[in-house]
């Protein structure tokens, strides 16, 4: 799995060749404990995470959306991605 990007401590991260139980482009994310899968277009997959990081991730997501897009063709072909910035 390679780490995406840092949002304060929210981590969205990404693994290499992930496509069969999600099926389809996503990323994980980590939070004090708290775990959850959200696709690219923000549709919450397992897991969980609290509102207000949910909100963050789904604005970072929207804002990120092509750079979200080439990491994920990259990842699951196993290749490197590059880390996105924080910017929201």
């Amino acid at each position: 799995m390679g780490e995406l990007c840092r949002i304060g401590t929210l981590i969205v991260s990404m693994r290499y060749f992930d496509t069969k139980q999600h099926h389809k482009p996503h990323v994980h994310a980590e939070y004090n404990g708290a775990k959850a899968a959200v696709g690219v277009d923000g549709e919450l997959l397992a897991g969980a995470l609290p509102k207000t990081q949910m909100r963050i991730l789904d604005g970072w997501l929207a804002l990120h959306e092509e750079k979200v897009y080439e990491a994920w063709n990259l990842a699951v072909q196993g290749k490197p991605f590059q880390k996105i910035q924080e910017t929201l």
